[in-house]
């Protein structure tokens, strides 16, 4: 096997594809098991899970289209023109659930739309040879679960419930905490001699940092931030990624 991962199986590419033999399969199951979790975890807002995965869509379709474009009669063609064919189908069963989803919801999804989300996601990126593409459109998602890990892997205490608290004074959602000692986890704290910490995820980051808002605007902000990111990773695949692969 360790021969297998160094041997170029096509000198005629453009860029350098090598063999990972078994370790392609490792890759490809941990990116289904990332997408899945990524949403579930990153959620708990009315909206949320629905906005951000209409959104993902959305840059994955433009991605397609664009590949569409360029591209001619090839398999690569083939992989986005299959993958835009997905993406058509989710955005229109999404956007049908945003409706009843988004504040004040009459609906809500549970960990079934996160999972199938994911996994649509997962499954196309796959398909279509486009998985380092597809996570640069999860910036967010890859925020909060690298934030969320200390708490995640129990360094930090870790509640059954990690949602934004909600203010019934002020009618504004505010940072939920969990408990600790004045000299525990100073890093996280505004004042060293605070016994509370916000739980580490985005949302809660959002509020500590930019302060209390609604639910409704807090959903917006984080679209907002969700938008920003996958244009962000536009500019990463065509332009940034260009100048290093010129050079």
């Amino acid at each position: 096997m360790g021969d297998s991962i160094l041997i170029a199986v096509d000198k005629q590419a453009e860029g350098a594809l090598l063999d990972l033999g078994v370790l392609y399969y490792v890759y490809m199951g941990m990116l289904a098991v990332f997408c899945t979790n990524a949403i579930n975890i990153y959620a708990g807002i009315n909206g949320l899970e629905v906005g951000q995965s209409f959104v993902i869509a959305c840059a994955v379709l433009i991605h397609n289209l664009m590949e569409l474009e360029s591209a001619g009669p090839s398999v690569a063609r083939e992989n986005h023109l299959f993958s835009a064919m997905i993406m058509l189908s989710f955005l229109g069963v999404s956007l049908g659930l945003l409706r009843h989803n988004f504040y004040p919801a009459s609906v809500f999804v549970g960990d079934t739309y996160c999972y199938f989300a994911g996994m649509t996601f997962a499954v196309v990126g796959i398909l279509g040879h486009f998985s380092k593409t597809l996570l640069l459109f999860f910036m967010p998602q890859v925020f909060n679960f690298l934030w969320s890990c200390p708490q995640l892997f129990k360094l930090a205490p870790c509640p059954r419930h990690r949602l934004p608290k909600f203010n019934s004074q002020t009618g504004l959602m505010e940072p939920s905490t969990f408990p600790c000692k004045p000299h525990e986890f100073r890093w996280l704290k505004a004042k060293p001699q605070d016994t509370e910490c916000a739980n580490m995820t985005l949302l809660n980051f959002c509020l500590q940092y930019i302060g209390p808002m609604s639910e409704r605007d807090l959903c917006l902000t984080l679209l907002a931030l969700q938008i920003v990111s996958c244009a962000v990773g536009f500019g990463i695949r065509y332009h940034i990624s260009q100048l290093f692969f010129d050079g």
